[in-house]
């Protein structure tokens, strides 16, 4: 699959706004009415729509930055999007709201580690994020102190300006946004020295996560509100937090169903024994019964991972049978022994084996 981000050439940071207007000008520059003598357009203008699709929905661009894929469905709250911008580019604008309208911020992404532990118990996490914050120099204006912005000339304050272009299906009258101001309908002579005329500035902000008990990988937590600040006095976006769980040394997890392996000696799968089997709650004692196979498990319910649904998964022990390497010569006189007692007869090895056996081993 092809780099989205390179195709719209821009940074796997970029906002919403940055990649729309990537989109847009790649998508004019690429029409296939306007590069009617390059065979390769249609195939790079169906790319450049596809790293729109994707990289404009959230939910989508999420996977994709996760994974390199999006499954199917993770468009299905995408919208017409696109589409709805090709029919304004190359049909004219409908129903356009004002310049000055706010714009909701944009959402923002931040992976947050865990141990098996905290997500086992729910844990509340401070995270720092940076984020486009309404500058406190110009108060969002965009002007520096003592100045204003000015109606754009060009438009005069319209935002936007008409043009004709000739396409397949015959000749139109477009409206696109005026090039002078950026479709903001003023134009600002003295920027601010803080944000440079943007409006907006990057802040760090500390934030406090409360993460229930059992997630997982994947998962993700929103945070209504804590994205970046809109522009114009727009809502702020949203903020997602993605969980990872860091690989722990002695558990698999499973869904809410744990994995781990208890070493148990000859004599204890013989005889049957008590082990001491760990888990997240601490060391509890378990009975093994006689006899027992390598390989056997042990079902411990209730001793997995909480469900943020409800209920809680099982701890499956195996009993991982540890033959001795190291005998002394009273423990082999012991075994062969126990061997003659049950009428197997057992030809003992030197210490030291051949390459070839080693190999065999192995």
């Amino acid at each position: 699959m092809r780099d989205y981000y390179a195709v719209l050439g821009i940074g796997r940071t970029a906002s919403q706004d940055e990649i729309k207007q990537a989109f847009r000008r790649l998508a004019r520059e690429h029409h296939p009415d306007v590069k009617k003598d390059d065979p390769q357009a249609d195939e790079r203008f169906k790319e450049i729509n596809e790293a729109y699709q994707i990289l404009s929905n959230p939910e989508a661009r999420a996977q994709y930055d996760r994974f390199g894929t999006v499954q199917p469905g993770a468009m299905r709250d995408s919208g017409f999007g696109p589409f709805e911008d090709i029919f304004d580019m190359f049909f004219g604008r409908r129903g356009r709201t004002s310049p000055d309208a706010p714009e909701r911020g944009s959402d923002l992404r931040y992976d947050l580690e865990l141990t098996l532990e905290e997500a086992a118990s729910g844990v509340e996490k401070t995270i720092e994020v940076a984020r486009l914050e309404t500058c406190a120099s110009c108060f969002g204006t965009g002007a520096e102190r003592g100045s204003v912005p000015e109606t754009c000339g060009a438009c005069r304050g319209a935002g936007e300006v008409r043009y004709s272009q000739r396409t397949v299906f015959g000749s139109f009258t477009q409206i696109g946004p005026c090039s002078t101001c950026g479709g903001t309908g003023k134009v600002i002579r003295d920027p601010c020295r803080t944000c440079g005329g943007s409006g907006r500035a990057e802040a760090a902000r500390s934030l406090s996560v409360k993460v229930p008990a059992g997630v997982d990988t994947g998962m993700r937590l929103r945070l209504a509100g804590e994205g970046e600040s809109g522009a114009r006095g727009g809502e702020r976006g949203d903020l997602y937090v993605f969980i990872h769980l860091q690989p722990h040394p002695v558990f698999e997890r499973r869904g809410r169903d744990l994995f781990t392996a208890v070493p148990v000696s000859i004599a204890q799968a013989a005889l049957g024994d008590e082990v001491e089997i760990p888990t997240l709650d601490g060391r509890v004692t378990q009975a093994v019964p006689p006899g027992v196979q390598p390989g056997a498990r042990l079902t411990l319910r209730g001793k997995g991972m909480p469900d943020p649904r409800g209920g809680r998964g099982d701890l499956h022990v195996r009993l991982d049978v540890r033959v001795p390497t190291d005998l002394s010569d009273a423990e082999r006189k012991a075994l062969l022994a126990f061997a003659q007692l049950r009428g197997e007869q057992v030809k003992p090895q030197r210490k030291k084996l051949s390459a070839k056996v080693k190999d065999l081993l192995q």
